[in-house]
């Protein structure tokens, strides 16, 4: 489920601390541009005062205690999302809601949270040290993240936290239930940058559903974009003597790898780069591309995220030339973006039809996340009437 990475954000941001002009590296894997103007502050800041600067796109460098910066970003998270006078922000019982408008209202409204709390900014040394009273040892999750650093450079403390949450959850590991295993056998660890399985109700659909009538103990199976390599386990723990998981994220390779390797399924699991397809013709052919055909804004959403379904239509597009005669292409895939206006039906089974396939069956799957239940979500009326699909699909 995963597009091309972008480069990070990587510029210089410039200042005046003391007598002194300073300079930095600007360092932003979700593409968050470097403020133009950049004051230094400290524990004497007001939340009131950082909120105006944040919302003037001043970048606020913070020199004072660490968990007081916490303390200050929660402030401004209250702030932004404090409902206010002028707002046009759709709710969800209007009968905008749901449609093509409420979302890209919405993302407009992500989008400029995004930058005002992306204002509050970290300093950090060579090898990733953040030089700050009561700042906690980043470095691995920040190696994991980003490589590793021979210089200093300043990045917003809202996507250090992401980083440091996406390192706990690359320890924890997230449990799938349909894997077949014990305790970390029931995992799959996803990196920074990675698309996690956490939305898994389409998991138990790849699970169980029939697989295809030419089937044999040989069988090869492609998992197209990989991701974490949970769809290639299942695959594998299936029953596919081979699966080729492809995708051409750097991130999702190494992820993928590791995960396979974890499982103890390298015998029977090669990860390789290729956009989409692998040489060759398999029995099975699985894909769960972004579901949302709209343009990411960094490449952390690229997972989400499909311009014009260019990962979706050149899937459909050419998968029957990678099928065996009695195999199939299993398409995973939510209506959300029909609900939202973004796509058709029509054009999904359109799609189909031109690349020379049949439905089979469609299995179907409701969500489960907290999002599906919160009425003043803009987009609550689309969400909490989702349906996610696996299509079975046949050559004609």
């Amino acid at each position: 489920m995963h597009a091309p990475a972008e480069v990070p954000s990587i510029g210089f941001i410039v200042w005046s601390e003391g007598d002194k002009d300073c300079s930095a590296h600007w360092q932003s894997d979700s593409g968050l541009a470097s403020p133009k103007r950049v004051v230094v502050a400290d524990d004497t800041l007001t939340a009131d005062s950082a909120y105006r600067l944040a919302c003037e796109g001043v970048g606020i460098l913070w020199r004072g205690d660490f968990q007081n910066a916490r303390q200050l970003l929660q402030a401004l998270v209250r702030r932004v999302e404090r409902p206010s006078k002028k707002s046009h922000r759709i709710k969800a019982n209007t009968p905008a809601a749901g449609t093509k408008d409420a979302f890209n209202l919405y993302r407009l409204s992500q989008s400029q949270r995004a930058r005002t709390l992306g204002m509050l900014l970290i300093p950090f040394e060579a090898g990733h040290r953040i030089p700050l009273r009561r700042a906690p040892d980043v470095s691995q999750a920040c190696s994991e993240a980003m490589g590793q650093s021979d210089t200093s450079y300043v990045m917003s403390l809202r996507e250090l936290l992401g980083i440091i949450s996406a390192h706990e959850w690359r320890k924890k590991g997230i449990e799938i239930s349909v894997l077949l295993g014990d305790g970390s056998a029931q995992r799959i660890h996803a990196h920074y940058g990675v698309f996690a399985p956490l939305r898994g109700e389409y998991l138990p659909l790849v699970a169980e559903a029939k697989l295809p009538a030419a089937f044999k103990k040989d069988a090869l199976a492609f998992d197209i974009g990989t991701g974490t390599g949970v769809l290639a386990a299942l695959l594998a723990q299936r029953g596919f003597a081979r699966v080729i998981a492809t995708d051409v994220n750097s991130r999702a390779l190494q992820c993928a790898r590791e995960n396979i390797q974890r499982l103890g399924l390298s015998k029977h699991v090669d990860v390789m780069e290729a956009d989409l397809f692998p040489p060759g013709r398999a029995t099975l052919v699985v894909c769960n591309p972004p579901w949302i055909p709209a343009r990411p804004t960094s490449a952390l959403e690229q997972a989400v995220f499909d311009p014009d379904s260019a990962m979706l239509r050149g899937f459909l597009a050419g998968v029957a030339e990678h099928l065996i005669e009695g195999g199939e292409a299993w398409l995973v895939l939510s209506d959300l973006a029909e609900r939202l206006g973004l796509r058709s039906r029509d054009e999904l089974l359109e799609w189909i039809k031109l690349g020379g396939l049949n439905v089979v069956e469609r299995l179907d799957a409701r969500p489960t996340h907290k999002k599906i239940a919160d009425e003043n979500d803009p987009l609550h009326a689309a969400r909490a009437a989702e349906v996610t699909s696996l299509w079975r699909l046949t050559t004609m």
